[in-house]
This record gives C-alpha cells, sequence and structure tokens, in this order.
C-alpha cells in the first residue's frame, strides 16, 4: 500500500469483469483518499468511502462543468465536450433536470408499467419459439430497455442501430480512437435534430413532443442544442446500463446458485434487486471526474483547488461502516442505502424506470424459466471487453 500522496495506477486492473477490485477494502481502510495516476490527463484523488463519495457527489465545491473541453486526469482519451446534462453544475443543470424529470416520476413509470409487462410477455414467447439455447443479452435484456426508451421519444425501433453504436463506443472506455468516439456522436446529432424536426412538424404523445413544446413555448428554459442533446443522452444511457444490469443480475443468480431460492421465495424480489444493484458492480471504472473549486478537505487530505477527484461508487456500496458483511450477497438485505444510481444532483434521472424494468424481467424471468441455467460452461461466457466503461456480458446463453 502506497500512502495517500503517493499515486496508484488507476483504474485498478480487473480479474474478473464482476468482481469488485481488492484494493479498494485496503484503500477504504487505510487510505480513503488516495493519489492515483490515471491513464490520461495526469494525476487526481480516489474517494473510496461512502461518507467522503456522497461528499464528493453532493458538495457543490465539487464540479463537472469545469471538466467540459479540459485536459483533466480520466480514463478515456477523448476529452469531455460537455453540451449534456452530465456536465452541468446547478443551477444550470437543475433547469435542464426539472424538464425531464417528471418523464421519470413514479407515478409516470407506472403508468408505462403495463406496457412494459406486455413487452417482457412477447419477448419471452420469443425466447420460448426460438427453443433453448437462447442468447439472453439478444433476445431480452437489450430490446427490452432499447424498446421502452425509444418509445418514450417517439424514435423508430429500426433506427436504433444508430445510437446503439454511438452507446458501444462512449461506454468502450480505452482503445476508443477519440475521433471514432466524434463521428458517432455527430451522426446521432444529425439523427436527433431531424427526430425533432419531424416532431415539431407533427407533435406525438411522448417526452421528446413535451421537450419541444417547452422549447418553443420558452426560449430561456431551454435552447434548441440541449434539446437535442437531452434526446441523445436519454437514447445513450436509457437503454445501456438497464439492459447490462439484467444480464448481470441474471449471471450472478444462476453462478451463486440463488435463482431456484427466489424462484420458490418471488415475495423477495424487491430486496433482492436492491442488493444486486448493490453488490453487482456495473461501472468498470469512475469515469466522471470532479473538479475542486476550492481547497477542500476530505477524511483528512486537502484535495487542492484544480485537482480531480473520482468518487468510486463501486466501492462505497462495499462500505463496512455502511452495510453489515457487505462481501455476503444477501437478497434479505433490508438496509440498503447503495449509491448505485449516484447520489446528489446528478442522481440517475431513470433510476425508478430501471429499477421497474429490472423488476418486471427478473421477476418474468423467475416464473417462467423456474429451472433457467446457462448453457455453456461459465468461463465461456463472453464479457465486453475489460476497458469498458460499463460491465455485462456480450452473450450470456441460457437454456431451460
Amino acid at each position: 500500500m502506497t500512502t495517500p500522496d503517493q499515486a496508484m495506477t488507476y483504474p485498478f486492473p480487473d480479474g474478473h469483469r464482476l468482481e469488485v477490485p481488492t484494493e479498494f477494502a485496503e484503500l477504504r481502510a487505510k487510505c480513503p483518499v488516495q493519489r492515483v495516476a490515471l491513464p490520461y490527463g495526469g494525476e487526481g484523488w480516489l474517494v473510496t468511502r461512502q461518507a467522503e463519495v456522497r461528499t464528493v457527489l453532493g458538495d457543490p465545491r465539487f464540479s463537472r462543468a469545469a471538466t467540459v473541453q479540459a485536459d483533466v486526469p480520466r480514463t478515456k482519451e477523448w476529452l469531455n465536450p460537455g453540451g449534456d446534462i452530465l456536465s452541468l453544475d446547478p443551477p444550470e443543470h437543475s433547469r435542464l433536470r426539472r424538464l425531464v424529470s417528471g418523464a421519470f416520476s413514479r407515478r409516470n413509470v407506472e403508468l408505462w408499467r403495463p406496457r412494459i409487462e406486455d413487452l417482457v410477455g412477447e419477448l419471452v414467447a420469443d425466447m420460448r419459439a426460438a427453443g433453448p439455447p437462447v442468447d439472453l443479452v439478444a433476445a431480452f435484456s437489450m430490446p427490452l430497455p432499447v424498446t421502452v426508451i425509444c418509445e418514450m421519444l417517439g424514435v423508430p425501433a429500426a433506427d436504433r442501430h444508430l445510437f446503439e453504436r454511438f452507446s458501444e463506443l462512449l461506454f468502450s472506455g480505452t482503445g476508443v480512437a477519440a475521433e471514432e468516439v466524434q463521428q458517432a456522436a455527430v451522426s446521432l446529432m444529425a439523427y436527433l435534430t431531424e427526430h425533432v424536426a419531424r416532431h415539431r412538424a407533427e407533435p406525438q404523445d411522448d417526452l421528446l413532443s413535451q421537450l419541444i413544446a417547452a422549447r418553443d413555448e420558452d426560449e430561456g428554459r431551454l435552447t434548441e442544442e440541449e434539446l437535442v442533446s437531452l434526446g441523445v443522452t436519454i437514447l445513450a444511457a436509457g437503454h445501456e446500463t438497464t439492459a447490462n444490469a439484467i444480464a448481470n443480475f441474471v449471471y450472478t443468480l444462476l453462478t451463486e446458485g440463488l435463482w431456484s431460492g427466489l424462484v420458490e421465495r418471488p415475495e423477495r424480489l424487491d430486496t433482492a434487486v436492491e442488493e444486486l444493484l448493490r453488490h453487482v458492480p456495473l461501472g468498470g471504472s469512475e469515469s466522471l471526474p470532479r473538479i475542486a473549486t476550492e481547497d477542500v478537505e476530505l477524511a483528512g487530505t486537502t484535495v487542492c483547488e484544480g485537482e480531480a477527484v473520482f468518487p468510486a461508487m463501486v466501492s462505497a456500496n462495499f462500505d463496512d461502516a455502511v452495510f453489515t458483511d457487505p462481501q455476503l450477497l444477501d437478497l434479505d438485505r433490508n438496509h440498503n442505502p447503495h449509491l448505485a444510481f449516484g447520489y446528489g444532483p446528478h442522481f440517475c434521472l431513470g433510476a425508478q424506470l430501471a429499477r421497474t424494468e429490472i423488476r418486471i424481467a427478473l421477476g418474468t424471468l423467475l416464473r417462467e424459466f423456474p429451472e433457467l441455467r446457462l448453457a455453456v460452461p461459465q468461463p465461456e461466457v463472453v464479457w465486453r471487453a475489460e476497458t469498458a466503461l460499463i460491465r455485462g456480458p456480450r452473450h450470456l446463453p441460457v437454456a431451460w
């Protein structure tokens, strides 16, 4: 173990895509604010305990906007281009968030429940018709959130390849040229610009039409560029994380021998989903640094103005000061203040939608396929590239 100001190389190597690096536990115990050397942009601070992670995520002295077009420490080659809601600080961030938060509220998501249930039923029927083995990613976990988010924004399902490719590049981490990401982003922005124009000419009953109305009725609330960028962000982020979470959770339940127990006690589903969200890491590394706008003390270490900070939510979810036996995957865990959806101003807008999709998806699979199993030996499951910023199997063959 180094001292806090002796830089460790970060991100830590992953032995398995769903394992949490062992370095986090030692850092939480000894150096909760640790100097790290990033692949690009130099050195920053890695924060690993939940209390300090919450501070970084919620304290306005740590800025996302300060990373825009800046050569800050980061895990990927390209600079943060800005222009999206993830790169804004309050009050600009709050203004945009208010425009879309209603669409993802608990009440509105409940209105989508029948449609989500219908989609899940259709996908399950298609799986049965195809017969085992079936790639759960291609047949189920990816098309479900893709279809939902497309319908929310009025995007034809036939056009989904446009934003799926952008998402794949955006979340790939290192190894992808900045020019390739930029080209994909330009193509998707051009598509959304045309899509907005069509919706403006013929309004629909969907989220995008609501945003267009907000833009046209009061130009001070939303610029045209912000409107298009919001569409891009919602499309990209609205399916990639949920799709991988569903596949990861099925894989974990099957390989940990927990599937049959949940089949027998389906009333545990809600607590099980929250525990899976806590225990199964979705992010391979922290890719959204904050910049300190003034000197801030964290756990006895001074983070100086202008320095980058990486709040490790994966580590915070295993903090034994917060969770009893955090290494144990306990599907009956009731006290579960995890940070799977973040914290503070940038708490995931789609958290309620994601929870609903995951619960309906897992609940249906458990009911319809009580004897589900991997169709290949566990070591043969093909995972996304190790550099990917979102973890998940590329293919998950299952049988029943």
